[in-house]
C-alpha cells in the first residue's frame, strides 16, 4: 500500500476509534439499568434520564461543537472529546448517588458530539474515492463498541453470579452495575493517547490560511495529482468564503435558498434516522429482550447478537456504500426497517399473557406472592395489562423488583418471529441509513458553512435521540412495546416518502459537484 493510503487509513483508523469510545459508553448502560433502578429507586421517568442523560449532553456540546472546530481545530477538538470520556467514565463508576450518576453521564454526552467531528475530520483527510469507506468506519467502530459493551456486561454478569470467592472480594456481586460503566475507562484513556498522534486537518489548516501546512499534511494522504486539484478547488471554496466566514453567517447559510434542498435532506436524514428507535434497541437491550419472556441472563446473552449482527451488516455496508450509492442504500434500508418494525408489532401485538397455578408456586421470593392467584385462568392480550394487573395485586415495587421473572412466566408469544426482526431492523439500520447518514453529512455541505452545519444536524439527530432514550420507559408503561415500535415504523414512513422525493446520488462526487447537484433548478 502506497505510503499516502497508509497514512489515510491510519489517520481515519484513529480518529473513528472514537465510534469505538462512543458504542462502549453508549451500550454499557444497557446492562446498567435493572441495577442502577434498583439501588436509587428510580421511577420510569427517572431511568429514562438516567440512559438518556448523555443524549442530552450533546445537546449542549453540539451548540459550541461547529465554534470549537473552526476555532480550536478538528484534531483539539476531538481530543477535548476524549477527555470527557474518560472523566464521565470515572465519574458513572464511582458515582455515590443519582445525581452524580446523571451529572457524569451527562458529561459523557458531550463528548458524543465527536462523532460529528469525526466525520468531519475523516472526510477532509480521506481521498475522494476512499471517503465513503474511510467515513463509514466510524459507523463501523460504533457497533464494534456496542458489541464489545454487551459482551462485557455478560461477562460481568457471568461473574457476579458465579458465587467464587474473589468476585465477592472485589465486590463485583454488590457493585456490578460500577464495574460495567467502568470498564470504560481503559477505551477512553487509550483513544485520548492515539489522537496526538494524527496531523491537523488540511482543510482547517487552509480555512486559517496556513496553506503551506495544509499542503503538507495533504501530500501525506494524497497523491501529487491529488494534491494540485485540493489546493485549487480549497483556494476557489475560500474565495467563496471571503470574510463572512463567522459562525452566524455560515448559520445563516445553512437556511438559505441555495441550501433549500440540502437542508431538507439533512434535516429528514437527522430526525429518520433516530426516529426508527434504534437507541431505544441498542440502549434497553435487555429490557427489550425480556419482553419476549426471557429471564435476565437469557437477556443479557442474546444482546451480545445484536451487537455480532451490527458488525456483519455495518462491514456490508460499508463494502458496497461506493458500488451501490448513497441513495439506493438509504430508500432500500428504510423500507427494510419499516418492515423489520413491522414483523415485532405484529409478534408483540397478537401475544397474551397469563400465570398458572404452578407458576406461582416458584415465584416464592416475592413478599406478596398470594396476590399472584388472582391472576391465575386471567389471560391479558397486551403487556401493559398484565403490568397493570401485576401492579394491582402485588404492588408496584414487587412488579418492577421481579417483572423479568413474571414476564418470564406468563409470556405466550411468538419469540422467535420477534427475534428475527429485531435482528432485521438491527442489519438494516446499521448497513444502511446508520452509516450512510455521516458519509452523506461529511459530503453534502460546502466547504463555506460545514464546520457549523455538521454539528448542527447532529444536533437535530441528537435531540431525536435524547427523547427516544428519555421516554422509552414511559412508551414501555403507556404505550406497550409493540405501538411503542408502530410509533417508530410510521416516523421512518414518514422520512421515506420526503427523501424519496428529495435526495440525490453522491457517490463518487467531489463536494464541489454535490453542491451543483443539489442546487434548486432555476425555473
Amino acid at each position: 500500500m502506497a505510503s499516502h493510503k497508509s497514512n489515510a487509513f491510519t489517520y481515519a483508523t484513529i480518529v473513528a476509534m472514537g465510534g469505538f469510545v462512543f458504542g462502549i459508553d453508549a451500550a454499557l448502560i444497557s446492562g446498567a439499568v435493572g441495577f442502577i433502578t434498583e439501588e436509587f429507586g428510580l421511577t420510569d421517568i427517572q431511568l429514562g434520564f438516567a440512559v438518556g442523560a448523555s443524549a442530552w449532553g450533546v445537546l449542549l456540546a453540539l451548540l459550541f461543537v461547529g465554534y470549537a472546530c473552526n476555532k480550536l481545530g478538528r484534531k483539539r477538538a476531538l481530543q477535548i472529546s476524549a477527555a470527557f470520556y474518560l472523566i464521565s467514565a470515572i465519574g458513572s463508576a464511582f458515582a455515590p448517588n443519582y445525581t452524580i450518576l446523571i451529572a457524569s453521564r451527562f458529561l459523557g454526552g458531550l463528548a458524543f458530539s465527536s462523532i460529528s467531528m469525526a466525520s468531519m475530520y475523516i472526510g477532509e483527510i480521506a481521498p475522494p474515492k476512499w471517503r465513503g469507506k474511510l467515513v463509514s468506519m466510524i459507523q463501523i467502530n460504533i457497533v464494534v463498541g456496542l458489541s464489545a459493551a454487551y459482551f462485557i456486561n455478560y461477562w460481568i454478569q457471568s461473574l457476579a453470579t458465579s458465587g467464587t470467592e474473589w468476585v465477592s472480594a472485589v465486590n463485583l456481586d454488590t457493585d456490578t452495575w460500577r464495574w460495567m460503566l467502568g470498564s470504560e475507562i481503559l477505551f477512553a484513556a487509550l483513544w485520548f493517547t492515539l489522537l496526538f498522534f494524527i496531523p491537523r486537518s488540511p482543510m482547517w489548516l487552509a480555512l486559517q490560511n496556513r496553506i503551506e501546512e495544509s499542503k503538507m499534511v495533504m501530500y501525506k494522504v494524497l497523491t501529487e495529482n491529488e494534491v494540485t486539484v485540493q489546493i485549487a478547488q480549497m483556494k476557489e471554496a475560500i474565495a467563496s468564503v471571503g470574510e463572512n466566514n463567522s459562525s452566524l453567517a455560515q448559520l445563516k447559510e445553512i437556511f438559505s435558498k441555495p441550501m433549500r434542498i440540502t437542508f431538507i435532506i439533512a434535516i429528514t436524514l437527522a430526525i429518520a434516522q433516530q426516529a426508527t428507535g434504534i437507541n431505544a434497541i441498542l440502549f434497553y437491550a435487555p429490557t427489550v429482550f425480556e419482553q419476549l419472556g426471557m429471564g435476565t441472563d437469557a437477556a443479557f446473552a442474546q444482546s451480545i447478537w445484536l451487537g455480532v449482527i451490527g458488525v456483519v451488516f455495518t462491514i456490508l455496508g460499508l463494502l458496497v456504500v461506493d458500488k451501490v450509492g448513497r441513495r439506493p442504500m438509504i430508500i432500500g434500508g428504510m423500507v427494510w426497517i419499516i418492515f423489520s418494525l413491522g414483523i415485532c408489532f405484529y409478534g408483540f401485538n397478537t401475544a397474551t399473557y397469563s400465570i398458572s397455578k404452578e407458576d406461582t408456586t416458584e415465584l416464592v421470593d416475592i413478599s406478596n406472592v398470594a396476590g399472584l392467584h388472582n391472576l391465575v385462568g386471567q389471560s391479558y392480550k397486551s403487556d401493559i395489562e398484565f403490568k397493570q394487573a401485576l401492579i394491582d395485586n402485588i404492588g408496584a415495587e414487587d412488579a418492577k423488583k421481579y417483572s423479568s421473572a413474571l414476564m418470564q412466566k406468563a409470556a405466550n408469544i411468538n419469540g422467535l418471529l420477534i427475534l428475527i426482526g429485531i435482528l432485521s431492523f438491527i442489519a438494516a439500520f446499521q448497513s444502511t441509513i446508520g452509516p450512510v447518514m455521516w458519509v452523506l453529512f461529511s459530503e453534502i455541505f460546502p466547504i463555506s458553512n460545514r464546520g457549523i452545519a455538521i454539528p448542527f444536524f447532529t444536533l437535530i439527530t441528537s435531540l431525536t435521540s435524547s427523547f427516544v432514550q428519555t421516554f422509552f420507559p414511559w412508551q414501555l408503561s403507556n404505550m406497550g412495546i409493540s405501538y411503542t415500535l408502530l410509533f417508530y415504523a410510521s416516523a421512518v414512513a414518514i422520512g421515506l416518502v420526503i427523501l424519496f422525493i428529495y435526495l440525490k446520488e453522491t457517490k463518487n462526487l467531489t463536494i464541489e459537484e454535490v453542491q451543483l447537484a443539489l442546487a434548486p433548478k432555476k425555473k
